[in-house]
């Protein structure tokens, strides 16, 4: 049995994690953590494997912080981590010998959302992300939206079309964010769990690529797959994609 602690544990997505870890096979709840409880005093009284966290960004830090230096494998789902961050964790996770696995998404669509956008790159270099989130997510744009970015920089072979040299926003951000040269629109409002769209233009054509998280139990599986891999994880693997 893996022996799963849950930080967060009464928050959204933690009791969820709860539950989809106590009905699932070969892993165990051994500690449900909140705020102001002793962290590392909890992972090592509850013999912890693997820390799920789905935690705000600063929180979750110092979470992994005390994982690594107990051992404990960290699953982590939060975004809004910096690239600072992430150097940081990849030298913890060498210094205490311990794996963690960081995943924008674990909803198994995103993902197939991400991989096909990343395809469509090399032949549409023109595109735009729209990211849409319930009204208090604290982050923008959303870690998901990030890597996508991330994903289609680095897969895409053509050069966008530039904006005029007279483009210009009568309001500052009308054209959203650029995140490695992708236009990245994020919208709150209540009513949304978690959405994307990537929509590629080219010449006489769209290609638009949806996914929608209409419950946060579709963040379930992916969770459950990364617990059962935990294992077999070596220093900071970034991205859920990593294990399909």
């Amino acid at each position: 049995m893996i022996k799963v602690a849950v930080t967060g544990a009464l928050g959204r997505m933690g009791s969820e994690v709860v539950r989809a870890v106590q009905a699932a096979e070969g892993m165990e709840i051994v500690a449900q953590i909140e705020l102001g409880d002793n962290l590392a005093d909890e992972l090592k009284y509850s013999d912890a494997q693997v820390m799920v966290d789905f935690t705000i960004p600063a929180s979750a830090l110092a979470n992994i912080r005390t994982a690594l230096a107990s051992k404990v494998i960290p699953i982590v789902g939060t975004s809004g981590l910096s690239p600072a961050d992430l150097d940081e964790i990849r030298g913890l996770c060498e210094t205490h010998q311990t794996a963690c696995l960081i995943a924008p998404n674990f909803a198994i669509g995103a993902l197939l959302m991400m991989q096909f956008a990343a395809q469509a790159a090399k032949y549409l270099p023109d595109v735009e992300i729209i990211e849409l989130h319930h009204e208090k997510k604290v982050d923008a744009p959303s870690g998901t939206a990030v890597k996508t970015a991330q994903m289609i920089a680095a897969a895409r072979t053509g050069t966008p079309i530039p904006r005029p040299e007279t483009a210009f926003e009568s309001h500052a951000g009308a054209t959203g964010a650029e995140v490695d040269g992708v236009p990245v629109h994020s919208v709150r409002l209540p009513g949304f769990v978690a959405s994307q769209e990537i929509i590629f233009g080219a010449q006489g054509q769209r290609l638009s690529l949806r996914h929608d998280s209409l419950d946060r139990t579709s963040f379930m599986p992916g969770v459950v797959l990364a617990i059962q891999k935990s294992a077999s994880l070596k220093g900071l693997t970034y991205g859920l994609e990593n294990l399909l």
